[in-house]
C-alpha cells in the first residue's frame, strides 16, 4: 500500500494530483525518476556508489540504502513510471523534527544549458547560497502533543537572510516554540541533539573529512537532510541522524576535491558550532546532559552504559 511521504519538507510532494514520491509500510521510499536524464544520472550514481570499493563504510551510513527500480503507478495518475526504490530514512519515527538543507554557493552543474543555470543563478542569489554556501529548503519541528508541528511556509523558509538561518537552526532544537513563535529560542535540545558525541556535529564532521579527501563526485544541488526524534530528546535518545539526498546533478569528480560541497558543508558547520558553543555556556545544560567528553556532551543513555562499565 502505497502513501504519501508524512514527513516530506521539501522538493515536490504527491498530493493533489501532483508527481511526487511515495512510501510503503516496509521502509521503502520510490522516488520518481526525473527526466532530462536526471533521472538516470541518479540512478548511475547510486549503481556507482555501492560499487565503489573505495568509499568508507562509515560513509556509507550517511547515504540512502539502494534498492534498484521498479515501475509502479505514479502518483498523479499518469500510469506506470520508473521509480527509484530508496530507504525510507524516516521510516519508525512517529514525529520526527526534520530539516532540508541545500548545500552549494552554486546549484548548477557544468555540463547545465545555458537557461537551467540562469534559473539557478536567480535561486541561489535569491536565497543564501551565495553568501553562506547552503540554503534551508524546508523544516517542521515537532512541539508536543497539542501544538503538533511547527513548519513555516516555503516562501518564508526560501526569503531567510543569515539571521534567519541562525534562528531556524535554534527553533529546530527549541521546545518553547508553541509558547510564542516570536520567543527566543530556549535550544533545549542543543547538546543533545547537535552537540554530543553522536550528534548531528559529530556526524558532519565525520563527513567533512571524507570531502577533504574525496574526488571522485562533485555534489550540485544535493541536501543534507537531518532529523531526530523531538519526543526523546530530553531522555538524551533523539537518535539524531545526518543523510544526503538528491543526486541528480552529481558530476564525475575527475581527481579534483568538491569544493563547492565542502565550502557549504563548512558553513553549515560553523552555524551549528556556534549553537552549540553558546549553549554550552548554560550551567543547566550540565545538569540535563551529565558529563562533557571530548568538547560534546554525553546522552543519558552513554552516561549509563559507562557507568555501567565502571
Amino acid at each position: 500500500m502505497l502513501k504519501v511521504p508524512d514527513h516530506q519538507v521539501a522538493g515536490h510532494r504527491a498530493d493533489r494530483g501532483k508527481l511526487g514520491p511515495l512510501v510503503d509500510d516496509s521502509g521503502r521510499f520510490y522516488k520518481p525518476l526525473q527526466s532530462d536524464q536526471r533521472g538516470d544520472t541518479e540512478v548511475a550514481f547510486y549503481e556507482s556508489f555501492y560499487s565503489n570499493t573505495e568509499i568508507p563504510g562509515h560513509i556509507r551510513k550517511f547515504f540512502p540504502g539502494f534498492h534498484g527500480t521498479q515501475i509502479i503507478e505514479a502518483s498523479d495518475g499518469s500510469g506506470p513510471q520508473p521509480h527509484l526504490v530508496l530507504e525510507d530514512l524516516v521510516a519508525g519515527r512517529m514525529n520526527p523534527s526534520v530539516m532540508d538543507i541545500k548545500i552549494g554557493s552554486r546549484t548548477w552543474y557544468p555540463e547545465a544549458s545555458e537557461q537551467y543555470i540562469q534559473k539557478c543563478l536567480g535561486k541561489d542569489r535569491n536565497s543564501t547560497s551565495v553568501s553562506l554556501g547552503f540554503r534551508i529548503s524546508g523544516l517542521k519541528v515537532y512541539q508536543n502533543s497539542e501544538a503538533g508541528f511547527w513548519q513555516p511556509e516555503k516562501k518564508v523558509v526560501y526569503s531567510f537572510n543569515a539571521d534567519g538561518v541562525r534562528s531556524a537552526l535554534r527553533k529546530f532544537v527549541s521546545s518553547n516554540l508553541s509558547l510564542d513563535p516570536d520567543a527566543d529560542p530556549d535550544c533545549l535540545y542543543a547538546s543533545t541533539v547537535y552537540g554530543h558525541r553522536g550528534g548531528i556535529l559529530a556526524q558532519l564532521l565525520q563527513l567533512k573529512e571524507w570531502f577533504e579527501v574525496q574526488t571522485n563526485y562533485h555534489f550540485y544541488s544535493c541536501s543534507l537532510l537531518i532529523f531526530y526524534d523531538t519526543e526523546s530528546a530530553l531522555d538524551g535518545l533523539a537518535d539524531p541522524k545526518v543523510k544526503l539526498v538528491d543526486f541528480a546533478h552529481v558530476m564525475d569528480g575527475h581527481g579534483v576535491i568538491d569544493h563547492n560541497f565542502l565550502g557549504g558543508l563548512c558553513s553549515v558547520i560553523k552555524f551549528i558550532r556556534d549553537i552549540v558553543d553558546e549553549d554550552n555556556k548554560c550551567a543547566k545544560c550540565e545538569v540535563n546532559l551529565g558529563l562533557k567528553e571530548n568538547g560534546f556532551y554525553k546522552s543519558n543513555t552513554e552516561i549509563e552504559l559507562d557507568y555501567e562499565a565502571s
